[in-house]
């Protein structure tokens, strides 16, 4: 087995904990880098070697390319492992990786642009027959000064019919996205997300898709070495968001049949192939009411959620990628990557009050009590006396609860949550339990409207 002889983590948070840890079971030195607002964090506890790169500011720290790669050169690590967030998507930041010297630990800078951007991804989905949600071609251009090209709009819009969604073509989180009812809002809304979508991305491109009504969000995780070889996992289910953010995730589906996850995962393993992807991916699918599915977008990294896939195929994912990056062919073949132990379920806990509109509560945890028993998995960086800072995300740990199918998996959840004890910050852990009462849930009936249902809210 091919082995670096050090490895950069250029994360922070669970995340990076969980990199280090998989490090560790591989006899390799881990190397992590921290903010000034994470000194004491558990990763760099846990780390054989930890180095300071800047101010607590993301921009000035796990943000700073040059700041990563010269601290890779110093200390003299071999690969860069970017987590999720932060550079993991950065196209720019991978090739660096490699004019440094370094192994980037996820896709090729070509594969991570072309399917980075969706308007790129989604014509690539085209040639290879994966199904699209209705839309444009490609990115709209439009010069709202002449009559002419707003009529041509409308009444491409009018074609694809309405409601429609606007979407940034060069990220995603919730960013650059507008639904619109009617053609008195289009170009407004248009407009509103170009800015957006500049502003937070620096590429203002959109495109219009029909709004598929009362969806389900699943996805697929793939893996593709450099022997030509691709594999696609299990769904996830991601339906349970806020605000185009997952909340909770399960694997597999209920909504899912067996013969739809073998179409779901031809369809990614075909994408990957024509992407020439290597490394770790996730190809994500809105599932409408009638079980037809469409392609929204690559993930080209390691996904919050790869715990849930974990737990239900035995793999380790994280390894994985090492292996994978490091030349190696994949350990598993498509009968083994689908096969299915059982049932998994995924909690985010955040340092939020769900109680206040999931406002943030950053601060130090007095008292930290975790679950355990069959079944149930904790990634945290969490301890008693930690600070939780408040220049990141929110997401302090993920519970996952494993069964020999849902219900189990629902009640080791349930258990688990209320075994969970965290004080001096206040978790969502309440709104997980909530969740875990609904009967709707209970019976998996559910899609991506379902906390604003449970509200008593309005889809948005």
């Amino acid at each position: 087995m091919t082995r670096f002889k050090k490895i950069l983590v250029a994360n922070r948070g669970e995340i990076a904990v969980r990199i280090i840890r998989a490090l560790r079971d591989m006899h390799i030195p881990s190397l992590a880098v921290y903010s000034e607002a994470d000194r004491t964090s558990l990763h760099v506890r846990l780390a054989d070697e930890a180095v300071c790169i800047g101010p607590a500011a993301a921009q000035q720290s796990y943000l700073h390319a040059e700041a990563i790669l010269a601290a890779a050169k110093t200390f003299e690590a071999e690969a860069i492992h970017p987590g999720y967030g932060f550079l993991a998507e950065n196209a720019a930041f991978a090739k660096a990786c490699q004019e440094w010297g370094f192994v980037f630990i996820g896709p090729s800078p070509q594969a991570i642009q072309t399917l980075g951007h969706k308007a790129q991804a989604k014509e690539l989905a085209r040639k290879c027959a994966v199904p699209l949600v209705p839309g444009t071609a490609g990115c709209l251009n439009i010069d709202f000064k002449k009559e002419e090209e707003r009529h041509r709009l409308h009444q491409q819009a009018k074609q694809i019919g309405y409601p429609l969604m606007i979407k940034a073509a060069a990220g995603g989180g919730g960013k650059g996205l507008r639904t619109v009812s009617s053609s008195e809002f289009l170009e407004k809304e248009i407009l509103a997300a170009q800015q957006e979508a500049q502003s937070v991305f620096k590429d203002g491109a959109v495109f219009i898709e029909k709004l598929i009504e009362s969806p389900r969000h699943v996805e697929i995780q793939m893996a593709a070495d450099s022997h030509g070889n691709v594999v696609a996992f299990p769904e996830r289910d991601c339906s349970i968001q806020r605000r185009h953010q997952k909340l909770i995730e399960e694997s597999p589906s209920p909504a899912v049949s067996s013969k739809l996850r073998e179409e779901l995962a031809h369809s990614a393993i075909r994408l990957a192939k024509a992407a020439n992807y290597t490394n770790l991916g996730t190809v994500e699918f809105l599932l409408d009411s009638q079980g037809k599915f469409y392609f929204i977008e690559v993930n080209t990294r390691l996904q919050v959620e790869h715990p849930v896939t974990e737990a239900v195929t035995g793999m380790d994912l994280v390894r994985e990628q090492i292996l994978l990056a490091a030349g190696e062919k994949l350990s598993v073949s498509q009968e083994q990557a689908l096969s299915i132990r059982g049932h998994a379920i995924e909690h985010r806990i955040n340092a939020e009050d769900s109680a206040r509109q999931f406002a943030p509560s950053p601060g130090e945890v007095s008292s930290f009590l975790p679950p355990g028993g069959p079944g149930i998995r904790l990634d945290t960086f969490l301890y008693p006396g930690y600070a939780v800072p408040s220049h990141y995300d929110s997401l302090v740990a993920k519970l996952i609860a494993h069964g020999s199918d849902r219900a189990q998996a629902l009640s080791r959840a349930r258990r688990a949550l209320n075994e969970f004890m965290i004080s001096g910050i206040v978790t969502t852990i309440p709104f997980h339990l909530r969740v875990l009462e609904n009967e709707n849930f209970l019976k998996g009936i559910f899609d991506t409207h379902f906390i604003e249902s449970m509200n008593g809210g309005p889809k948005p």
